[in-house]
């Protein structure tokens, strides 16, 4: 059977992921798989630049608003959900988009994951407390002394990532950096077409600096506060992503709402960079500018791809 066609659109925080993907989709008359370990949360909508619910009516989202804040997810669990809708969406002969700039859950569904030990409720439940009393960076400086490799590319605040390979190592006392490198991620369930957005350096950042200040204009702080007052910790993995954290000190008087908006700005810098090393080491990804004729150029390698299942050089 001929295998499903994804178009990926990736890139770092703020370069237009959204609205190309929008645009492509509807061109297409296709349908989008977010691939955002934020945007799945309900009540997370202005800091995580979820598309409007104006936009998801004229192009159908998948996998956003599906969870709780207090709710767990991973790139397994995203790689499952994402598997099925395309599996669905393939026999509709719908095309499909898979956008976002969570570059695990890219690979996950792309090239697969290992099978390591079962999960240990009472190891994970022992850690998390753990967690809960000396914070994540704790346990992610546990990890690094038994496994460097892994921790250079979890990041401190990642808890669900840390404690999963802290449980891997306990319960077979070898490294999940090992497991990773047996597994190679050789699977290939789909055909790929990889798009990437870039921006220069210093415009990208002017883009993350007008964007933060458009969202705090939006009622950035007002939707934290609602989502405290609905009785989620601050703790959660959700409300500890990135520029929540920040709106959370400000809300409980560690920080002013200028010095949040500051530190949001300075770490989604930090945030972009990261990406764009993640992305720039997958050889598959076309890069493009998102200037006008770079847009004809992507629609015409689409519409090849979509055709043809192979991209025109």
């Amino acid at each position: 059977m001929e295998k499903p066609r994804l178009v990926a659109i990736v890139g770092p925080t703020a370069a237009g992921k959204s609205s190309l993907a929008l645009a492509l989709a509807r061109q297409f008359s296709g349908e989008i798989i977010s691939a955002d370990s934020v945007q799945v949360y309900r009540g997370l909508d202005i800091g995580t630049a979820k598309p409007s619910p104006a936009d998801r009516r004229i192009v159908p989202h998948h996998l956003i608003d599906i969870l709780n804040p207090d709710q767990d997810y991973s790139a397994a669990l995203f790689r499952r959900q994402a598997g099925e809708i395309i599996r669905i969406l393939h026999k509709r002969q719908k095309p499909i988009f898979v956008v976002g700039g969570t570059g695990l859950y890219l690979k996950a569904l792309t090239r697969g994951l290992f099978r390591g030990p079962a999960a240990n409720p009472g190891f994970r439940a022992r850690l998390n407390l753990e967690a809960d009393t000396k914070g994540s960076p704790f346990l992610h400086h546990r990890l690094h002394e038994l496994d460097p490799e892994a921790a250079a590319g979890i990041h401190p605040q990642d808890r669900m990532r840390i404690v999963r390979a802290l449980e891997v190592h306990s319960q077979s006392q070898r490294k999940i950096s090992e497991f990773q490198k047996e597994h190679r991620f050789q699977e290939t369930p789909y055909e790929v077409f990889k798009i990437g957005l870039f921006f220069e350096r210093e415009e990208l950042y002017n883009r993350i600096e007008t964007r933060t200040e458009k969202m705090m204009e939006r009622g950035w702080l007002e939707e934290v506060k609602t989502l405290l007052d609905q009785g989620y910790l601050p703790h959660l993995k959700a409300l500890q992503s990135l520029g929540y954290k920040h709106i959370v000190s400000s809300l409980s008087g560690k920080i002013s709402l200028e010095e949040a908006a500051r530190l949001i700005k300075r770490d989604t810098r930090r945030y972009a960079k990261r990406q764009i090393t993640w992305f720039k080491a997958d050889p598959e990804i076309s890069w493009f500018s998102p200037d006008p004729e770079s847009r004809v150029l992507i629609e015409w390698k689409v519409a090849s791809f979509l055709k043809r299942g192979r991209i025109v050089l």
